[in-house]
């Protein structure tokens, strides 16, 4: 529908001048994606102060890699030639001998993201390459001496984290005395346990949040620390070869061999992504990750990602997408139905440019206006969703909201049923009855854009008012030639002889008029106490058949069918 019959229809769209692809710049004033850029900057932030320093995931990785992604087309579209990098450390707000910090024996890498061409490229230069799932947990590097644990440190920054040592002595999942009496450093992943977990199922487990939440409490319940696995995924001054390494950890009571595997022809990385993507297990994941079987040893690694090692991450199960415009749909029985209009984004391979918030009050809860950035997802994989609001754009765009008391089942029969307590006009309403018209009187192939345009013609500006035309008058509609109008001439003529009931339906009478049968007359003089009397018609129902038919305008379009000739009226 273009914007002017958007507007025409009482359809409010506060619509953001920028382009359709997320990956252009916004139409907004060069002040205004200054002002914008600045607060993604302090935003994204604080998500790292929360992740480096606190062990906490305010928000999806997914939808962080988006965020950053984000941030720099906008410095890109201001002509900022510099790209954003974290800033922070966990150092930022501790000073660097703190004893609640402590330098990591060996330092945390972090690993590259790449996608399936990347993967093809990168595993093409290189042999000895091995599969991970990528576990979605907190990171941990574990110190063990002569086969007792001895320190314990958050990942951090990499270089420096939190000192987890007396909580990680508590977790059940992670042993006290190793099996043999080695002195180990040992990397991995603390995660939340979960049972039968898939990860191609879209749920909110909230997993990470659950074990940085544990790993901060002052006094976690046994309940608490029993959840908390550990999947040791890195020895960095163990043996050279990964096999060894495997054996080693086997040995000591971790069961890192069964989660890493060699690559190969007939299981190759896809294999592997496919694999644990669809397979039941006991923790969240987020995609895999591929190494080298031999690598430098730890002594030489950096505090960043390194060239041995890659991560491909799972289909995208949440985008982050931004709000072009809202618009307000009124449906038959005045119902107000807010439909968001995003720039698209593609999720599980489909393309989500329109996502509905299901009613008005959500809409007021959450107040989305264009501009503003929301985590949008498919419910039972079908159907998009809004997840949450990530953050709202620093300038509100204004919008018209239509009021729902404004609007209920005896509204807009018509165009011209508008008064000053109906700023947004009875258009959307009334498309809407007409579009359940035709299904009630079976008119196939008629609905919502034909009737658009006989409104937009003039041809139509009530309810009945195409009983009407004739074939020269339908002639006259834009789009609709000789050969349309005599095929909709027949439909409308077709159901000017549907039954009674079909009727009823057709005008919105409420589920239970049905159960009368009789005709108009009969009915319009049923009480509140016949109606009720009725089967499974009780005391709301019989009211608002009363307040149906006898409604002035509902009398006046009985009429009107009456005069044409239509069954039971």
């Amino acid at each position: 529908m273009r914007l002017a019959q958007w507007m025409a229809a009482g359809i409010v769209l506060a619509a953001c001048a920028g382009p359709a692809l997320a990956s252009e710049c916004p139409g907004w004033s060069k002040p205004r994606l200054a002002d914008e850029i600045q607060a993604l900057e302090e935003r994204i932030s604080s998500w790292e102060r929360a992740y480096y320093q606190d062990g906490d995931s305010p928000i999806d990785d997914e939808l962080y890699d988006q965020a950053t992604a984000r941030l720099e087309a906008w410095r890109a579209c201001a002509g900022a030639s510099q790209r954003h990098t974290p800033k922070l450390r966990v150092t930022t707000s501790r000073s660097a001998t703190d004893a609640s910090t402590r330098r990591h024996p060996v330092v945390q890498t972090g690993v590259n993201k790449t996608d399936k061409a990347g993967v093809k490229r990168w595993s093409s230069r290189r042999d000895d390459l091995w599969v991970q799932p990528k576990v979605d947990g907190v990171a941990v590097t574990l110190r063990y001496v002569d086969g007792e644990l001895v320190e314990a440190v958050s990942r951090g920054d990499g270089e420096r984290g939190q000192n987890w040592t007396a909580r990680a002595q508590a977790l059940p999942a992670v042993p006290n005395t190793l099996a043999k009496p080695v002195s180990a450093v040992l990397q991995g992943e603390l995660y939340w346990l979960l049972s039968g977990h898939v990860q191609a199922s879209p749920q909110r487990h909230l997993a990470r949040n659950r074990v940085a939440g544990t790993m901060r409490k002052a006094a976690p319940s046994a309940a608490e620390l029993e959840r908390v696995g550990l999947f040791v995924w890195g020895w960095p001054d163990g043996p050279e070869a990964m096999p060894e390494r495997l054996a080693g950890l086997t040995a000591l009571g971790f069961d890192t061999a069964d989660y890493t595997h060699a690559l190969s022809d007939r299981r190759d990385a896809g294999y592997w992504r496919d694999y644990w993507y669809r397979t039941p297990l006991s923790f969240a994941s987020d995609g895999i990750v591929l190494k080298q079987g031999t690598r430098p040893g730890g002594r030489h690694w950096r505090a960043s990602p390194p060239e041995w090692s890659r991560a491909w991450k799972y289909p995208s199960q949440r985008a982050l997408a931004a709000v072009r415009g809202v618009e307000f749909r009124i449906g038959r029985t005045g119902r107000i139905t807010p439909l968001v209009y995003l720039d698209p984004v593609r999720i599980e391979g489909r393309r989500i440019s329109r996502v509905s918030l299901g009613s008005l009050k959500r809409w007021q809860r959450l107040d989305i206006r264009a501009g503003d950035q929301l985590a949008v997802t498919l419910g039972g994989l079908t159907i998009p969703t809004v997840e949450r609001v990530v953050w709202q754009a620093g300038e509100r765009e204004p919008l018209r909201i239509p009021a729902a008391r404004d609007y209920d089942l005896l509204s807009c029969f018509s165009l011209i049923a508008v008064g000053p307590e109906r700023p947004l006009g009875c258009a959307s309403q009334l498309l809407a009855r007409l579009d359940g018209l035709s299904d009630a009187l079976g008119m196939n192939g008629v609905g919502e854009g034909t009737w658009q345009a006989l409104i937009d013609a003039g041809a139509v500006a009530g309810l009945l008012d195409w009983l009407a035309l004739d074939q020269a008058a339908l002639e006259q509609v834009s789009g609709v030639g000789e050969v349309r109008a005599r095929r909709l001439r027949q439909r409308f003529d077709a159901a000017r002889r549907r039954p009674f009931h079909a009727w009823l339906e057709a005008l919105g009478a409420p589920p239970g008029s049905e159960r009368a049968g009789g005709n108009w007359a009969a009915l319009v003089g049923y009480t509140q106490s016949d109606w009720q009397a009725l089967p499974h018609v009780g005391a709301t129902r019989a009211d608002a058949l009363v307040a149906f038919f006898s409604a002035p305008e509902v009398q006046s379009l009985a009429r009107q069918l009456g005069g044409t000739g239509v069954e039971g009226f």
